[in-house]
């Protein structure tokens, strides 16, 4: 009989072992299908405002438990409390923003001749649902709400690293009266439950976050069974300062647009672009702000940045700070067990440095001085991410032209924000392929069926 292929979860700010999940091999993925498979012939002929009903009990569930999922956030991934919090409410209002959908599906009627020919958006069936290990929990509800709202039934496979949170979430659902199948959590590895997901005929669709190079081999995996795809994948996102911005603001919160999550974060604002005039001031604001972050215990209500997720992790991260980096100035991070990186400014950097132009996902951010709108845009766009980014100015006129410039799929002028429930999130280039959150994520998960009804004899 073969062993269970057991991982064990660790702590990333104690590096103890806080559970132990056994993580499913090729059959127990294909059984999940099948049952799966079987569940969508019942759940898509719910009565959409019973599925509504159930989705809004669901997300009610998970608003009762949200200390708890944050709790588990805090154990599992290393997220500050007040980011868990926030993770925990966000996947609650994903949940209950598309408990809205199942009743809002509308076709369309389209004027014929000799009929009426009307449009049905319908259910694709099986989804398979990867999700990452840096924010495993919100990410998770943001494909699981829109697809069951739809009619589909969900595999999620959490992050080996990261599984507590989905696995409530599972648990969650059943709670509120989902059947059982329609959701299911299935912790395992990447290539062989994920790499199931790609391969499997009765997966109709895959929702994949995580790094470009693994979502291109999921791309050109779905690829021989034309199956439809959603990924969201890395970022090496700019914020760019203009001379006539509040630039005590755009000091002030630089440090939190890239540190936030320790860095671990697609849409991190890694590369910051100073308009030349007004670099220096704004490098003598910007340090105090960085050695202010408070990086800590992350149950501590006061801590604003937590550890990296692991010690392989750690290691990369640290391989773009060497020995002759030019280190601006640091931050501060604890000593002792738990894998901690300071918060780390580099500059000045050749606009070849890999640290400029490769994707760190850790509190690493570098500082390049622009000439003028033309530059900022250039600079801005020598990438092949296109996710996320951040205009400041006072010019409304110049943060139209740039935000039109700017080759990313979600842009802010004078904040940082990248993510509401309400509006679609994704990227351009090699940032990733359709769309999640807002309206625009149902057409991810349903397909237009037109039928003609003659009417003439």
């Amino acid at each position: 009989m073969t062993e269970p292929d057991l991982f064990e979860v660790v702590n990333p700010a104690t590096e103890e072992v806080i559970a132990t999940v056994e993580l499913a091999g090729l059959a127990e993925t294909d059984a999940a299908v099948a049952r799966a498979k079987a569940a969508f012939d019942t759940w898509r002929r719910v009565a959409p405002a019973d599925r509504a009903r159930l989705l809004r009990a669901f997300a009610a569930a998970v608003d009762a438990d949200r200390e708890h999922l944050a709790a588990l956030e805090v154990a599992n991934a290393g997220h500050t409390i007040g980011n868990a919090r926030w993770e925990a409410g966000n996947a609650r209002d994903v949940i209950e923003y598309y408990a809205a959908a199942p009743e809002r599906l509308f076709g369309r009627q389209i004027p014929v001749a000799g009929g009426l020919d009307v449009t049905f958006q319908e259910p694709l069936g099986v989804v398979g649902v990867i999700v990452p290990w840096n924010f495993p929990m919100p990410i998770a509800a943001w494909a699981l709400a829109p697809a069951l709202a739809a009619g589909n039934t969900v595999i999620v496979k959490p992050a080996e690293l990261t599984p507590l949170t989905a696995i409530r979430l599972g648990e969650l659902a059943l709670q509120a009266g989902l059947p059982e199948d329609v959701l299911q959590i299935l912790p395992g590895r990447g290539a062989v439950a994920g790499q199931r997901f790609v391969t499997h005929p009765d997966v109709r669709k895959v929702v994949f976050t995580g790094s470009t190079r693994v979502g291109k081999e999921i791309m050109a995996g779905c690829a021989a069974q034309v199956k439809p795809v959603t990924l969201e994948l890395g970022g090496k996102s700019a914020n760019i300062v203009f001379a006539d911005a509040d630039l005590a603001k755009a000091a002030a919160t630089a440090p939190y647009a890239v540190f936030d999550n320790a860095g671990q974060d697609c849409c991190a604002r890694s590369r910051i672009l100073v308009q030349a005039s007004v670099h220096d001031e704004f490098m003598a604001l910007l340090e105090p702000a960085v050695r202010g972050v408070r990086v800590g215990d992350p149950g501590d209500e006061k801590t604003e940045m937590g550890p990296l997720i692991s010690a392989a992790h750690h290691a990369r991260v640290s391989s773009y700070v060497g020995a002759d980096a030019p280190v601006a100035f640091r931050g501060s991070a604890p000593a002792g067990p738990g894998f901690w990186y300071p918060p780390t400014v580099l500059a000045p950097v050749r606009p070849d440095d890999r640290a400029f132009t490769e994707e760190i996902f850790g509190p690493v951010v570098t500082v390049v001085p622009f000439r003028d709108e033309e530059d900022a845009v250039r600079i801005a766009n020598a990438t092949e991410y296109g996710l996320s980014g951040s205009i400041w100015t006072r010019d409304v006129g110049r943060a139209l032209r740039v935000s039109r410039g700017v080759e990313a799929g979600n842009l802010s002028v004078n904040s940082h924000s990248s993510v509401r429930y309400s509006t679609p999130f994704g990227g351009f280039k090699q940032s990733g392929l359709g769309r999640e959150l807002g309206p625009d994520a149902l057409d991810a998960f349903t397909q237009t069926k037109n039928v003609f009804i003659a009417t003439e004899e």
